[in-house]
C-alpha cells in the first residue's frame, strides 16, 4: 500500500536578509534567528544588500547603516524607491537624528547596538506581523520646491511645466532629490543606476548628468550642484 501523504507540508523558513559589513555579528545573528525558524542570509556591503534585498523571497531586512559604497539610508531610500519590504535597522548610530532619519526613510523599526537577541527576535516577530496585513504602497510623488516627479510614469516638471528626460536621468535625479542637501557620492549614483562602483576613468555618468542639468536649468531650475571630490548635490530653494 502506498505510504500516506502527511495532511500537510511544512512551509518553507522565512527568509531574512541582514546587511552587515560584521562577519562574526551576522553568524551570531543568523544562528539565534535560525534557531527560531527563521533563514538568515547575510551580505556585507551596501550594493549587494541592495540586489539581494529585491529578490521575492526576502521578508524582512536587518540593515546596518555604516556600510561599504552605500551607506544603510541610502540603500533604505533605494529599496523604498521599489518595495515594501519590512526593514529593521540595526546599528551603533544612537542619536535621535538618525532615528529620525531612518522612520523619515521608511524603516518599520530601529535597534541600536549592542542589543539582546531576545529583542531582535521579538522585534523580527513584531515586524513580520504588522507586515501581514496589505503594505502601503510607495509614494508616488517626489516633490522639492516647484519640481515634482512622478515615480509611476518616471516624468518630471517644474512648475507645472513638463521636462523631457531619459530614464537614466529621470533616475539620477530621483536619487538626489530624495538626498536633498546631502552631496551623493558617484558610486552611490553609479550603484543606483548599474548595480556596482563607478570606475576611475568612466564619464558616463558625469555626461548623464550634464545633460539632466541642461534641461533643468532650460525648464528654471538649478537645484542640481557639482560636490568637488564627491560627486553631486540637490539644494533646496536654487
Amino acid at each position: 500500500m502506498p505510504e500516506a501523504l502527511p495532511d500537510t507540508i511544512a512551509a518553507a523558513p522565512t527568509t531574512i536578509v541582514m546587511v552587515d559589513d560584521d562577519v562574526e555579528l551576522c553568524a551570531l545573528v543568523g544562528e539565534y534567528l535560525g534557531a527560531h525558524g527563521f533563514h538568515v542570509e547575510a551580505v556585507h556591503s551596501g550594493l549587494m544588500g541592495l540586489r539581494r534585498v529585491m529578490e521575492p523571497d526576502c521578508a524582512l531586512v536587518v540593515l546596518d547603516v555604516m556600510l561599504p559604497v552605500i551607506d544603510g539610508f541610502e540603500v533604505l531610500r533605494q529599496v523604498r524607491r521599489r518595495s515594501a519590504v519590512p526593514v529593521i535597522m540595526l546599528t551603533a548610530r544612537a542619536s535621535e537624528a538618525d532615528r529620525v532619519r531612518g522612520f523619515g526613510d521608511g524603516v518599520d523599526d530601529y535597534l541600536v547596538k549592542p542589543f539582546a537577541a531576545a529583542e531582535l527576535l521579538g522585534r523580527v516577530r513584531a515586524v513580520l506581523r504588522r507586515a501581514a496585513g496589505q503594505a502601503p504602497a510607495p509614494a508616488r510623488f517626489v516633490t522639492l520646491g516647484g519640481l515634482e516627479l512622478d515615480t509611476t510614469t518616471q516624468t518630471a516638471s517644474f512648475d507645472t511645466h513638463a521636462i523631457d528626460l531619459t530614464p537614466t536621468e529621470f533616475a539620477i535625479l530621483e536619487v538626489l532629490v530624495r538626498s536633498v542637501g546631502r552631496a551623493v557620492s558617484r558610486d552611490e549614483l553609479s550603484a543606483v543606476l548599474y548595480q556596482r562602483e563607478a570606475t576611475p576613468y568612466e564619464r558616463a555618468l558625469d555626461v548623464h548628468v550634464s545633460h539632466l542639468r541642461r534641461k533643468l536649468e532650460a525648464a528654471g531650475c538649478s537645484m542640481i550642484h557639482t560636490a568637488r571630490g564627491v560627486g553631486y548635490l540637490c539644494a533646496a530653494g536654487d
